[in-house]
């Protein structure tokens, strides 16, 4: 009688110990959207179908949307990674009008870009991450022809990033294959003329309003995303 009770005990503690297996092999159907990678959709329903006996309760997964989709703006600011957006307040508004002369000695006044995109950067020869971005805007130059995209690289003219040390940068760099101008800030008029954190860049569309502006190292797959994107 002894005997055959500890076999009743251990046949149960066996039984307990594979259902607290099974049900802990469960995954869990709830997709985690946080750690979702950007412009990316997260199925519905698990990648397994269910069994016939619940075929009922099958929910159609949602069709992704066509590759060729443009991406918001809010859309491209929430899956941003390593810059921000700064100068909220000037977003939708018609950019100041100025005019600067490049390193070359041409004039370019902003106005005169109506019909194209224009992208302001901002940056300065001892500024790292600027350096890192050269072969992001190398590469956006290259996308775009001249018509449809204008890049001015705009840097302040002072003693630690004059106009000689611009000018000497670039000829050593020729992945800088876009206009740069070296200016004294106190000529640019706002939001321009108080740049506080470099690379720092203001994206104004075809019809001179201020898209976005950013701070920080943006890559050249968000670059052309934040050009192309609707507001």
């Amino acid at each position: 009688m002894f005997v055959g009770k500890i076999r009743l005990s251990i046949l149960f503690v066996t039984a307990a110990f594979c259902i607290g297996q099974i049900t802990g092999c469960k995954d869990d159907p709830q997709p985690k959207e946080d750690g979702a990678e950007p412009n990316k959709t997260v199925p519905s329903q698990p990648a397994e179908p269910p069994s016939s006996t619940t075929s009922a309760a099958i929910v159609k997964p949602v069709t992704p949307p066509p590759d060729s989709a443009k991406p918001t703006l809010g859309r491209i600011i929430a899956t941003r990674r390593g810059w921000a957006p700064i100068y909220m307040n000037w977003y939708g508004e018609q950019s100041p009008d100025f005019t600067v002369t490049d390193i070359t000695g041409k004039s370019h006044t902003l106005s005169d870009y109506k019909g194209r995109n224009v992208m302001l950067v901002f940056w300065a020869t001892w500024c790292r991450p600027c350096k890192m971005e050269i072969p992001h805007l190398y590469e956006l130059r290259k996308t775009y022809p001249q018509d449809q995209l204008a890049i001015l690289a705009i840097s302040y003219d002072n003693p630690r990033n004059s106009t000689e040390m611009v000018r000497e940068y670039v000829e050593d760099n020729p992945l800088m294959s876009y206009t740069v101008v070296s200016v004294d800030m106190s000529a640019l008029p706002r939001p321009y003329n108080y740049i506080t954190g470099i690379p720092c860049s203001f994206y104004i569309d075809p019809q001179g309003k201020i898209k976005l502006a950013t701070e920080g190292l943006v890559s050249v797959m968000q670059m052309k995303q934040i050009i192309e994107a609707e507001q």
